[in-house]
């Protein structure tokens, strides 16, 4: 096997001990050495130079959609849109030159950033498409606005509960939607998607990922596409499907860590789904919906445990979220607490616990998934969970308050919801929008990193010490950045090469040359 030594670099460990090295040795995928003075290692095949360029492990998307994330990379992306005309005149846009039975899915809107938050109707998307089938959806995934032609295509949508007249979904009508839209979708779109996302992962120092596929997000093949796609361009992906009850499903589907993911316990903040213990504040008598009661999780928990894989449900509401603290309770009732917190169990989001509920999940090993840039975008006084929850939108996304409890953190960025951009979530959770919620840049870090091998019940991967994985990333400074300044453009870096167990899965110049993105 080949011996290669990195040297004359920064290279930052992420170990909790010690500082940065300046050398590094991989041979057959691991690192087998590590120090300060490269003439200590004997005999390596290759020397790589590194000229004082900075070396981190690579980052860990703890929380993706691969697909989606591939679909708006290559299709109609409406994030960043001013408002509803906006969003029209994009639509209008987009369809020029498409057949008149194509169908457009965009992702992205944000009514909340608008002057005006009143949405496209159905009649309207029919006037800016020409009439074609259109699936808007919104920014955080759980609700949309669809067209008159693509609603025609699913009898008995106006009897589901979330239909609206005016071309707005959500709840079982989205979910109804859900096959149509896999029907519809031309082959091989899937796989164009899935390698779309992987290369602009890669080149974003993100050397692993959680695709949080399942029956309410897309078809099993957008699953099997992402697998195939991500063997290929060499990233290191974890898979959740995220069905209740769906143990069947583990015999089907290979390489599955566990019935988890996007498996709902509730909606957002956004929709007004988020499941509460209180009135919304801009809608009084609503307190949301919440998907499954504690005892069909609880049962979901105990299968998924005696199977040996991972339980996982997404919650951001704070009855949601108790529900779920009470279906591990009942669930380590039934097992015994030693059994379940051997299976890092995981939830995603994870916005709004309750002190009771921290205490639970930190004394069983639940793992939070988050996603740092929920904050950066919408946190705040004067932002969309302020205009949702009143004074409680500073009780939102407590990352303080959970590892100082002993929850272990993991991050990601729920792409498409959020972008792909790992430097930038390490600084919003640094710089938290609620005084005292914000963690070291350390802490963050680590979450990024070491946090998401840890959730994906993985330990030889996270840092870059002697047996660990050979996944790292280079980038183009001379030190780690410093993640208290605050300006966000002081932390982003370009990233000149990523590698997973030893393997270049993206290099800068290589690629800019072939034109990747």
């Amino acid at each position: 096997m080949t011996r290669i030594l990195l040297r004359n670099g920064v290279i930052h460990t992420g170990l909790a001990t010690g500082g940065p090295i300046s050398a590094m040795a991989v041979e057959d995928g691991r690192i087998i050495w590590t120090g300060t003075d490269p003439e200590a290692f004997a005999s390596p095949d290759e020397v790589v130079d590194l000229d004082g360029r900075l070396v981190t492990p690579a980052f860990v998307d703890s929380h993706v959609h691969v697909v989606e994330t591939g679909e708006q990379i290559l299709g109609l992306d409406l994030v960043g849109a001013p408002s509803r005309d906006a969003v029209l005149e994009k639509l209008a846009t987009y369809v020029k030159g498409l057949t008149p039975d194509a169908l457009v899915i965009a992702q992205g809107w944000d009514e909340s950033l608008w002057p005006d938050p009143t949405l496209p109707t159905a009649a309207e998307l029919d006037r800016a498409s020409g009439g074609r089938k259109v699936y808007l959806n919104r920014i955080d995934g759980h609700s949309a606005v669809v067209s008159s032609a693509l609603m025609t295509e699913v009898p008995g949508i106006t009897g589901l509960a979330g239909w609206a007249p005016d071309g707005r979904v959500e709840r079982e009508a989205l979910r109804a939607l859900l096959p149509l839209l896999a029907d519809l979708t031309p082959a091989g779109d899937a796989q164009r998607g899935a390698r779309a996302a992987l290369r602009s992962m890669a080149a974003l120092g993100i050397g692993a990922f959680h695709d949080n596929a399942g029956p309410d997000i897309g078809p099993e093949s957008d699953l099997t596409a992402v697998q195939s796609e991500a063997a290929a361009a060499g990233l290191h992906g974890t898979y959740y499907w995220g069905a209740h009850l769906g143990f069947g499903d583990l015999d089907r589907l290979e390489d599955l860590s566990g019935l988890a993911g996007d498996l709902s316990a509730d909606g957002s903040i956004g929709s007004r789904s988020a499941a509460l213990t209180s009135d919304y504040a801009d809608l009084a008598g609503h307190r949301g919906h919440a998907y499954l009661a504690p005892e069909q999780m609880a049962e979901h928990i105990i299968g998924c445990t005696r199977r040996g894989v991972q339980a996982g449900f997404h919650c951001i509401g704070d009855q949601a979220i108790d529900n779920i603290a009470r279906a591990f309770r009942l669930a380590a009732r039934a097992l015994g607490p030693e059994v379940v917190r051997a299976r890092r169990h995981r939830l995603e989001h994870c916005e709004l616990p309750s002190p009771a509920a921290i205490e639970t999940f930190a004394d069983l090993g639940v793992i939070a998934s988050v996603q740092p840039m929920f904050d950066g975008l919408w946190g705040g006084p004067d932002r969309m969970y302020a205009a949702r929850l009143g004074e409680r939108w500073q009780e939102m996304n407590p990352f303080r308050t959970l590892l100082d409890a002993g929850v272990r953190l993991a991050f990601g960025s729920d792409s498409p919801v959020t972008p792909l951009d790992p430097w930038a979530a390490v600084h919003a959770a640094v710089h938290h929008r609620t005084p005292g919620q914000g963690i070291t840049p350390a802490e963050a870090f680590a979450a990024h990193t070491a946090g998401g091998w840890y959730a994906a019940g993985i330990d030889d991967a996270g840092t870059l010490a002697v047996g660990q994985r050979a996944t790292y990333a280079v980038w183009d400074r001379t030190a780690f950045p410093d993640l208290t300044a605050p300006d966000v453009a002081d932390v982003i870096t370009a990233c000149l090469q990523t590698v997973v167990d030893g393997r270049t899965v993206f290099e800068k110049d290589r690629s800019e040359k072939e034109g990747v993105r």
